[in-house]
């Protein structure tokens, strides 16, 4: 079974037991999390689709960890004018492992 969540601006296909990093969640290492946008479950020959979103459907997830992720430089310039500009970027993330996918 799998599921299309909505959560931070973006979808992700999740399955139970999955690990998926998501942008930075509230919650400490361990707690559950609860993600009520669930815009689409299937099974082998079955699909629900929302409109927009399923109803009394729920995934839940426990978070593994709180990090940042690999630094991206973004540097710009100027051709003739010697103007240079460089500097880093490290998104946070949490990274959450898929425990349940509840449907009623």
């Amino acid at each position: 079974m799998y599921a299309v969540i909505s959560t931070c601006g973006r979808q992700y296909k999740v399955a139970e037991g999955d690990r998926i990093r998501f942008e930075k969640l509230p919650g400490k290492v361990g707690d559950e999390v609860k993600f009520d946008e669930v815009l689409m479950i299937g099974k082998k020959g079955e699909t629900r689709i929302g409109q927009p979103l399923v109803d009394g459907a729920t995934v839940i997830g426990q978070i593994l960890s709180h990090d940042r992720s690999k630094k991206i430089i973004v540097y710009k310039k100027k051709r003739r004018k010697g103007y240079e500009k460089r500097y880093g970027h490290r998104q946070p993330y949490t990274e959450v492992k898929i425990m349940k996918i509840n449907v009623d």
